[in-house]
């Protein structure tokens, strides 16, 4: 059972490395990391992470994992990416979109009219690829698993080894790391933070979200020019 991680510049490391932490423990299963070039790859927040493999030399896999970031806004208008993650998943059983990467699995052109979840600072963009954004923590559209922000990918990567394997064997992985989440505040979606803390998250990811929506609008552009040549 293959499975191959996206590893790109300023990616969120633990949209990768908590989903790898799960899939990397199931029976039979082999991680691998795919970036452009052999050289270590760093993290939105500094974190160096060393690629296992390459585009150029990445063999087909049974799963693929699209993590998010802020790297993914670069990934979306880069056309090694998008030629990556559209053939990858084309031979692919399974698809597994964590955060922002759902975005990246939309400007591949394969959410066209699927519903996914993504963080929610960004998955209403979601709608500029022909998905249809939805509200869940994960959800599950066919062969396609996207997720909401960064520790979502955790909770899905569980699902994954129980549609792929069985509830067992989930059920044995979350109890060897001890998953079993306590957070000390309400709060971890904009459906139970307190309005001034939402205000405080929107204000800090304010820059950040007018590149995003460049890059998804090119993006976009781009795929809808594909489909109409098609």
């Amino acid at each position: 059972m293959l499975v191959n991680f996206a590893l790109f510049e300023g990616v969120t490391q633990l949209d990768l490395t908590g989903p790898y932490e799960v899939l990397v423990r199931a029976p039979g299963f082999q991680c691998e990391l795919v970036a452009k070039q052999a050289a270590p790859v760093r993290s939105d927040r500094g974190l160096m992470l060393v690629p296992t493999t390459t585009i150029a030399q990445a063999s087909p896999c049974d799963l693929l994992v699209v993590p998010g970031g802020p790297g993914t806004d670069a990934a979306l208008v880069d056309p090694e990416w998008i030629a990556f993650v559209r053939e990858q998943a084309k031979q692919a059983r399974w698809v597994f979109g964590i955060c922002t990467g759902s975005l990246l699995l939309g400007a591949a052109g394969l959410l066209h009219g699927r519903r996914a979840s993504g963080h929610w600072l960004a998955r209403d963009l979601l709608t500029q690829f022909d998905a249809i954004p939805m509200d869940d923590r994960t959800t599950i559209d066919g062969k396609y698993f996207t997720s909401g922000g960064v520790t979502a990918g955790i909770d899905m990567a569980l699902r994954v080894v129980a549609n792929v394997l069985d509830q067992e064997a989930a059920e044995q992985i979350q109890l060897q790391i001890e998953y079993d989440p306590e957070p000390p505040f309400v709060g971890g979606t904009p459906f139970t933070a307190r309005p001034e803390i939402i205000a405080r998250c929107r204000s800090a990811g304010a820059q950040r979200r007018r590149l995003r929506e460049v890059a998804v609008h090119e993006a976009a552009q781009r795929l809808a020019l594909e489909w109409s040549r098609q």
